[in-house]
């Protein structure tokens, strides 16, 4: 099968589908690579690697013409142009995203993504790693952004002797939860975390011990740690499905000034009333005196880490669908959860209900 890797084109995304490592694994399953030249430049792998690895170095057309096309963000809509009705396997967020899933079903194209593979256990194994990276990147994002340098409230979430330390709320105890709260906890903030799950909370409980609150989730408490909070992080997710609405605006209005909202939710829509997507070059917005950071890739700052663990979670399944699309989902069910579109129509059942304004059969 020929697979080929185009470069990112979201702004500021620095990580790339394929290592050279990758491509010669590939290579020496049988298949041929291509690679459009620049594509790992920002995740410090150069076109001679993939070179050596035996890929072959291509122009952009060349990088999405290929059986099987491997990106890392969704398409944006400068490439809607090169969509055709190959195979695209990728992150997709297609629920919040209907010009993508129209334009997808137009050109014909059977799209996969990352973040809909789920196994027996409800787990998401290609979402995971970015996930872990987003969460443990929220803390330090929302730190900075805390700065009065940078319009925040002055508060250095450790503190110091005589100064008590920063309040931080996260909301969602799921892989990027949990990684905000170790990163919070271990930049030594007074941590609390929300979540419907009492399972999931008495696992962090036990990770943390007191050093954590742990709050069963409502609206009241919501509101309640929302409002004595200096940086709150939105961690929710629904595979599949937009991000729940869990903070309204009157309760950001509750906030205190200078206060930091860092919704990891993005790409699912945001699970604040207020967010809006917004970029590495221009990262935060302010909304009543609160600083919103809504950076849709935030992974895409760390390209060398997040390109890292992200490839080595792939990679398997990559290789099988190199082996053949329809096999591949027919052997794995958790790779055919994967599938969003295919046959000019919707195929996954929450992304079919969340654009239900477009052709669909699940």
């Amino acid at each position: 099968m020929l697979i080929t890797v185009p470069a990112e084109t979201k702004v500021a995304e620095s990580r790339v589908a394929l290592t050279p490592e990758g491509a010669r694994t590939l290579i020496a399953d049988g298949h041929e690579v291509w690679v459009q030249s620049g594509a790992g430049s920002g995740s410090a792998f150069t076109d001679d690697e993939y070179a050596r690895a035996g890929a072959t170095l291509v122009d952009v057309a060349a990088a999405w013409s290929g059986e099987l096309v491997l990106k890392v963000k969704e398409p944006t809509p400068e490439e809607y142009s090169h969509l055709t009705d190959n195979t695209l396997f990728t992150f997709l967020h297609l629920a919040a995203n209907e010009p993508l899933g129209k334009a997808l079903i137009e050109a014909g194209t059977t799209a996969l993504s990352y973040d809909t593979v789920q196994l027996e256990d409800g787990s998401l194994p290609l979402l995971a790693p970015m996930s872990a990276v987003a969460g443990t990147m929220a803390p330090l994002v929302g730190a900075y952004h805390l700065l009065s340098s940078q319009g925040g409230r002055g508060i250095l979430l450790g503190g110091v002797p005589g100064a008590a330390p920063g309040r931080v709320t996260v909301i969602g105890a799921g892989v990027a939860g949990t990684h905000a709260v170790a990163q919070a906890f271990a930049l030594g903030a007074a941590v609390t975390v929300i979540d419907l799950s009492q399972s999931r909370l008495a696992s962090i409980k036990d990770a943390f011990g007191d050093g954590v609150t742990t709050v069963v989730s409502t609206p009241d408490a919501i509101a309640e740690a929302v409002a004595q909070s200096d940086l709150v992080i939105g961690a929710v997710l629904l595979p599949g499905r937009p991000a729940p609405k869990v903070v309204t605006h009157a309760m950001v209005e509750a906030m205190r000034p200078g206060a930091v909202v860092v919704d990891i939710a993005i790409d699912q829509g945001g699970c604040f009333e207020d967010s809006r997507p917004t970029t590495h070059q221009d990262p935060v917005y302010t909304v009543a005196g609160v600083q919103f950071y809504c950076v849709a890739n935030m992974p895409g700052a760390v390209g060398a880490t997040a390109t890292a663990a992200l490839t080595t979670a792939t990679l398997p399944y990559v290789r099988e669908l190199a082996s053949g699309v329809e096999q591949a989902m027919e052997r794995n069910p958790a790779l055919a959860k994967g599938l969003n579109v295919a046959g000019r129509k919707l195929r996954h059942p929450a992304v079919a209900q969340a654009l239900s304004a477009l052709p669909a059969e699940v």
